[in-house]
């Protein structure tokens, strides 16, 4: 075969690997599943030795199916879930379980730093405001509750960069990565000292920073007979999940907006500068995987990933239909949806079920069907959940327009663009077309473009992804659909703040 890159994405459900050609095509993918630890109430983990087991799966069976010969890959690109905590010893051991993204259990230490250090201070180098989803308030929390870990730290990783040194020994993160950490200057592109300082943690712990295209180290011989590569194979920087995400739609210059639904719901607009919501911080604004480029950003926690939910706890009788018709569980569920006409006949559903970031920045919001009644059944209950997760990324998608992001075009990735539910659901609650991607990979796509970057097939990742991100079809706004929404949009907002101290309330009653 023809020189060939390798993507891959260290994912919150699974790691995957996708083996792709200088013209952008897939040739191959491999994937590996890995499993989540909830001790407690708003508590989510992972022990990083899984993230490594399921990417030698993963980079394996891409490998073989490609039938590609370890040269043929020309470099590797990374991409994982961004904000996880993982902090290694002074052998580069596994100190405690890395605390992810959609934990929740530093919403205190979150109120501590932006009362000593400052909110507006930190909106301003750091360009977000303290979530407990970022890794400082993480870093503070194990400083305060597990002062015998953080005693032994002697490096402080995220996630898709603990297999970068898994495979190539290399302490090293990018930018992109680094500015959901709140320790990064995101103006700068650089550690704040400033920060570190107030944080009691030494520039030493944090690992070496580069733009997203730019090479960090090369397999090891230890790791290319784990895996399946050749030693010495370039392994680039990468890119947290979103911001790969964003290059494999594209999504490079202002203009375009992507509509990712993955087990969170994201939206990303590119920018040429820093735009900061100051003083509310309701999305973030975050360094981009294009150099000199920056990105506003909205997530919801749990968008898909309350799709999940139902389909893990209350979809057995679809789980069983799934099996006997040789289709995926998700397709029963929204075959049973689209009956059901919009507005799901007065049920509305809140998708908070880790707490939620965008744009309210609430660790005790939760989940909630609102107007049940006895008429309402499965196809209402998924129906609602769909349209309430698509109700929690407009709202990011309205506050991107607030500050200034231009929004031309939709284009969707991630799980929900190839659902004609959450298609037309999209389109109708946006009231604008969304556009769909021939490759729609979502961040290891992303990282293998950035591998292309680094590996010399394109001059620039603006080059790359003019040359091989193409759309094929456009979903429009079904105006019928596009009215009830927008009549339900306000009373889904309502019912958040009429619930909001309730919620905190029984937080505190559970411990949570």
């Amino acid at each position: 075969m023809n020189a060939a890159v390798l993507g891959i994405d260290i994912g919150t459900s699974g790691t995957r690997a996708l083996v792709v050609d200088a013209k952008g095509t897939v040739i191959a993918q491999g994937a590996a599943p890995q499993a989540s630890s909830h001790p407690r109430p708003s508590y989510s983990e992972q022990n990083p030795a899984e993230w490594w087991a399921a990417t030698k799966r993963a980079v394996s069976q891409a490998l073989g199916r490609a039938a590609a010969a370890p040269e043929d890959i020309a470099a590797v690109g990374l991409s994982g879930q961004m904000h996880g905590l993982v902090l290694l010893d002074e052998a580069d051991n596994v100190i405690r379980p890395a605390i992810l993204w959609d934990d929740q259990r530093a919403a205190a230490e979150c109120a501590e730093i932006e009362e000593g250090f400052g909110r507006e201070k930190l909106l301003e180098i750091a360009c977000n405001p303290a979530l407990a989803g970022f890794t400082a308030p993480k870093i503070a929390w194990i400083q305060k509750h597990e002062p015998d870990s953080w005693a032994r730290t002697r490096r402080i990783l995220l996630p898709k960069d603990y297999i970068r040194l898994r495979l190539a020994g290399e302490y090293a993160t990018d930018v992109a990565d680094a500015s959901g950490m709140l320790l990064l200057d995101v103006r700068k592109r650089d550690w704040s000292d400033e920060i570190l300082s107030f944080l009691n943690v030494d520039r030493r712990l944090l690992p070496r920073l580069y733009e997203s295209p730019d090479v960090t180290g090369a397999v090891t011989a230890e790791a290319a007979a784990a895996t399946g590569l050749a030693e010495g194979t370039p392994v680039v920087a990468g890119a947290g999940d979103q911001a790969a995400a964003a290059v494999g739609n594209g999504i490079v210059t202002g203009g375009s907006v992507s509509a990712t639904l993955g087990t969170s719901g994201v939206i990303f607009a590119a920018t040429d500068a820093p735009l900061p919501d100051v003083p509310r911080g309701r999305v973030h604004a975050f360094c981009h995987a294009v150099p000199g480029m920056w990105h506003i950003m909205g997530v919801v926690l749990s968008a898909g990933g309350s799709l999940q939910w139902v389909r893990n706890e209350l979809a057995e009788a679809e789980r069983a239909e799934a099996q006997r018709r040789g289709v995926d569980v998700y397709d029963v569920l929204c075959e049973k949806a689209l009956k059901i006409p919009p507005g799901a006949e007065g049920l509305i559903f809140l998708p908070y079920l880790a707490g939620e970031r965008s744009p309210l920045n609430d660790p005790y919001a939760r989940g909630a069907w609102i107007g049940l009644t006895v008429r309402h059944g499965k196809g209402h209950l998924v129906r609602a959940v769909v349209e309430g997760a698509t109700f929690a990324m407009l709202e990011s998608l309205n506050v991107v327009k607030e500050l200034g992001g231009e929004v031309n075009e939709i284009r969707l990735s991630g799980g929900g663009a190839t659902s004609r539910l959450w298609q037309s659901v999209q389109a109708s609650v946006y009231n604008q077309p969304v556009s769909l991607l021939e490759v729609s990979e979502g961040s290891a796509y992303g990282a293998a473009l950035l591998a292309m970057v680094g590996a010399g097939f394109y001059a620039t990742v603006d080059h790359a992804c003019a040359k091989v991100v193409r759309t094929t079809a456009s979903v429009n706004p079904a105006p019928a659909a596009a009215n009830v929404y927008n009549r339900t949009f306000p009373l889904y907002k309502q019912a958040y703040q009429q619930l909001k101290n309730e919620f905190k309330a029984l937080g505190e009653v559970s411990g949570a």
